[in-house]
């Protein structure tokens, strides 16, 4: 029963991340992954901060955690995104590309965090 709490959850990630694949951003850095990879982290960082100290089951956490936020972010797509770059001969914008990912996520996770603690 996990995998169709997983799957379903995947399944609306895999959407939703496709959904901001359209958006009309281009530029020189993959915005539409790192935007994608923060919006991830942020609400990766928000369910868990929601869920300590409430009853939520595990069930709930892995339909959002593991199926909706592993669907929605897209660690592959960072990772070859920046090895074009590399490949491209802009290696200062592999860089700030690889930096950019690691700290905006990680400040995502802990903005989420933050703001599901608050939740009443």
């Amino acid at each position: 029963m996990e995998f169709l709490y997983v799957g379903c959850g995947g399944a609306v990630g895999a959407a939703a991340r496709y959904a901001v694949s359209l958006l009309p951003l281009r530029a020189d850095l993959p915005v539409l992954t790192l935007l994608t990879n923060f919006l991830g982290a942020m609400l990766i960082g928000f369910l868990t901060g929601l869920a300590e100290g409430r009853g939520v089951s595990p069930q709930g956490m892995l339909f959002w955690k593991t199926g909706i936020c592993g669907g929605f972010t897209t660690f592959s797509t960072f990772s070859l995104e920046t090895m074009q770059l590399f490949r491209q001969g802009r290696s200062a914008l592999g860089v700030l590309y690889a930096a950019l990912s690691v700290g905006l996520c990680g400040l995502g996770v802990m903005l989420g965090w933050a703001l599901g603690r608050k939740v009443e």
